[in-house]
C-alpha cells in the first residue's frame, strides 16, 4: 500500500547545532610530560605550587580529557596530589563554603 517514498522528518535546531559541533576538527592535547623529554618537571608531592595548576577551584582533580595528560602521568598526578592533600600541603576542598 505504500507509494515507495519515504517521509522526510524535519530535523530540530538543536541536533543539527549537536552535528556541527561533532564536525569541528579539534586539536589533539598533548601531554606535557611525554612531549618535553629533556625538560621533565618530577610529579613530587612536595611542588604543591606546581600540582595547583591541576587541581579546579573545588579542589578537585582535572580529568586528563581537560588536561591532556597521558594515562601513565595522570595516574602519577593524582596520586601525588592525594599524597600531598594527607601530608596536609594542599587542601582537599576549597575553604569558600
Amino acid at each position: 500500500m505504500s507509494n515507495g517514498k519515504k517521509i522526510k522528518l524535519k530535523i530540530s535546531m538543536r541536533l543539527t547545532k549537536k552535528k556541527f559541533r561533532k564536525q569541528a576538527p579539534k586539536g589533539k592535547k598533548h601531554c606535557r610530560f611525554c612531549s618535553n623529554a629533556e625538560n621533565i618537571i618530577n610529579i613530587d608531592y612536595k611542588n604543591a605550587t606546581f600540582l595547583r595548576s591541576f587541581l579546579t577551584e573545588r579542589g578537585k582533580i582535572l580529568p586528563s580529557r581537560i588536561s591532556g595528560n597521558c594515562c601513565l602521568h595522570q595516574r602519577a598526578l593524582s596520586r601525588e596530589i592525594r599524597k600531598s592533600r594527607t601530608m596536609a600541603l594542599m587542601p582537599y576542598c576549597s575553604s569558600g563554603y
